[in-house]
Parts: structure tokens; sequence; C-alpha cells
């Protein structure tokens, strides 16, 4: 049986942001399952001429579906660290239960950090960023390779890095980045405060 895929796009009042990478990121996935002959996304989406949507993208092989949803920002104020070595999501897949059953994990959190053998990986909604003395920092080995992850790297506004549990302490503010929130600075707590 065939997969499902997912890209998030977002929308504000009509304009559609970042396709060039989400396109970029759609093709990876195709060619990685035999498959050369892609469609132009952009040709797919209409959004709602007014608001912010998050325009969810859902594709395999032969299909692409597309559904709009009005977007609210979460509020994220603390984050509990979660081990699981074993997790893959290399792709953006529809089924998402492997980060949803790391989620309840979260206890009186309002999200989790993803530890795979002992590295930082990513949040259940978005890569990370660490910043220290001047310059901001994402983990090598992400379990998703985001747009906006790989949107600022193209421009060097990140850098990537090996990001282990106990470097924790030598970063001065965090940060999640995705194609909604594009680069968001949590600032209601600093990163010593990073589990609950």
């Amino acid at each position: 049986m065939s997969k499902n895929y997912l890209e998030t796009i977002k929308s504000l009042d009509g304009e559609i942001f970042n396709i060039l990478y989400h396109q970029r990121r759609y093709e990876s996935v195709l060619k990685s399952l035999g498959v050369s002959d892609f469609k132009n996304l952009k040709e797919f989406l209409n959004p709602p001429a007014s608001g912010l949507y998050r325009c969810r993208l859902s594709y395999d092989e032969q299909e692409i579906n597309i559904t709009y949803h009005k977007y609210k920002k979460r509020d994220i104020k603390s984050i509990k660290l979660v081990y699981d070595d074993e997790i893959d999501y290399s792709k953006k897949y529809s089924d998402r239960s492997a980060l949803d059953n790391l989620f309840k994990k979260k206890e009186n959190c309002d999200e989790i950090l993803i530890v795979k053998n002992s590295l930082i990986t990513d949040t259940t909604i978005a890569n990370v960023v660490f910043y220290n003395d001047g310059l901001w920092y994402t983990p090598k080995k992400p379990l998703l390779k985001g747009t906006t992850r790989a949107r600022l790297l193209d421009a060097g506004k990140i850098i990537e890095k090996d990001i282990y549990v106990k470097d924790l302490k030598d970063y001065s503010k965090v940060a999640l980045m995705n194609a909604m929130i594009d680069f968001d600075i949590i600032t209601k707590y600093d990163l010593k405060d990073v589990t609950c």
C-alpha cells in the first residue's frame, strides 16, 4: 500500500510562501520512490484570499489533495526532553502516529524536544535552533529536514552542528522554525528551563 506524504504551506491573504522549497522537497520524496514525473505544486494551490491559512497538501506517487485550514499559532512556553532512539520521520508522512505517541509524554509541558541517540533532533511541529555567542545552530541530524531550515541554511543564517543533550547548557536561546511560524524565538523562558 502506498504511503501518503505532506507539505504544509503557508498562505497569507492569498499569497503563497516559499513554494520553491516545498516543490524541492516534494520532488525529492518522489525521486526516492522512483518517480520522475513531477507536478507543479503551485498550480494546485488556490488559498482563501483573506486570512492566514495552512495549506495541507497530501500526496503519493499519483495524486495530490489539498485542504485549507485557518492557522492559529500554538503558545509554547515549556518543552520536555523525550528520548526515542528508533523514531524515523525522515519524510513528512501523513501518518504522524510516531510523533503523536511521543507527544503524549509531554506531561505538563507545551511541547517536546525529541532526543535520538543522545542528539537533539526536533519538536513534533518544528525544527529547532540554538543561540550561542552571536550564532544560531541547528541539529545536523534532525528527524525531518524542514523547508524553513533549508532556506535559512542556504541563506547562511543558521549553521548545522551535532547538539548533544549535555551541550544544551551552552546555549542561551532557543527558536522554533517551520513553514507557518518561520523563525520564532521562544522568549518566555531561557534554555536552562527547557525541561519541566
